[in-house]
């Protein structure tokens, strides 16, 4: 068997014994083919696979080059437990390396306001595509969700008399979210009933014109649009709604492992990000907002 028959062989695997979602799928599927494009016959030469290590770190961001990696080193592992290959060149390889600290970008308290502000105020105010799209920026920011997972929010997920939202996450993990606002759950209702036969028929809570998913893609260049009719020069993206949500709790008090289990995390570690960002903003504020600045001291006498 080469290992193209057993790149086939992984991603009916992972589909149907890990079930994981086409999302995860699709994307092992491109990281896979560009890493065979790449290496051709020398599937098995640490040097050639070293060579593309070192284009994915010229290429890409950190972040990227992770998984494109994990994905890759994840196949060989499945060869060599599948009795495939005996030579699993990842064992002579070292894939870690430092990866630089960022924090997660917010987006201000202002900046949201003016955003939804713009939006209800658009002229196509109540159409079926303005409750859409107001819909889909109010929820992002009402449950922490990420873009992928109201993209594919099923209808029958949502409850649209309790808020309650049945999230399908990473690995196929599922989460219970609500939607507390009562503003936000009337529109929720209003959009629904404007777009229920399609909605009914797509199966997908959130559609487009042509009665299909509202895509990933779509939701970025949808909030791009508003954001530019609101004035707002910030480049701001669907996952900034998900780290601001967090930080926002956090600033108010909310415990840390309240936070974990509705943003989906599987470590606490991963959520403990947005305490620092939390700090960081309660720095600001004390530098710009303290009394002491309205204070009129003498300072140091000379």
């Amino acid at each position: 068997m080469n290992v193209r028959e057993a790149e086939n062989l992984y991603l009916e695997y992972c589909e149907f014994r890990r079930k994981l979602n086409n999302k995860t799928i699709n994307a092992y599927r491109i990281d896979l083919k560009q890493y065979f494009d790449f290496i051709g016959e020398a599937a098995f030469d640490k040097q050639k696979i070293e060579e593309y290590i070192t284009v994915l770190h010229r290429k890409y961001k950190q972040k990227t080059v992770k998984r494109k990696i994990a994905t890759v080193k994840a196949f060989y592992m499945y060869m060599e437990a599948e009795g495939m290959t005996t030579d699993n060149p990842f064992r002579r390889i070292k894939v870690r390396f430092q990866e630089t600290y960022t924090l997660p970008r917010i987006i201000p308290r202002k900046e949201i306001e003016q955003l939804l502000n713009c939006m209800y105020s658009h002229p196509k105010k109540n159409t079926r595509y303005w409750l859409r799209d107001v819909a889909v920026v109010e929820m992002l920011f009402a449950v922490g969700a990420r873009v992928y997972e109201i993209s594919y929010m099923r209808e029958d997920c949502v409850d649209l008399y309790s808020g309650s939202i049945r999230i399908m996450g990473k690995g196929n993990k599922e989460r219970y979210l609500s939607v507390a606002a009562p503003s936000v759950l009337e529109l929720l209702r209003r959009y629904y009933d404007a777009n229920k036969a399609a909605i009914q028929k797509s199966g997908y809570f959130f559609i487009n014109r042509n009665g299909s998913r509202y895509t990933e893609q779509s939701i970025r260049l949808m909030l791009k649009k508003y954001c530019q009719l609101a004035g707002i020069e910030r480049n701001i993206t669907p996952h900034m709604f998900r780290h601001s949500f967090a930080t926002y709790l956090i600033e108010e008090g909310v415990d840390i492992s309240c936070v974990q289990p509705i943003l989906g995390h599987s470590s606490i570690k991963t959520t403990q990000i947005y305490i620092h960002v939390a700090a960081k903003m309660q720095a600001e504020i004390l530098r710009s907002m303290h009394p002491r600045n309205k204070m009129d001291l003498l300072g140091f006498i000379s």
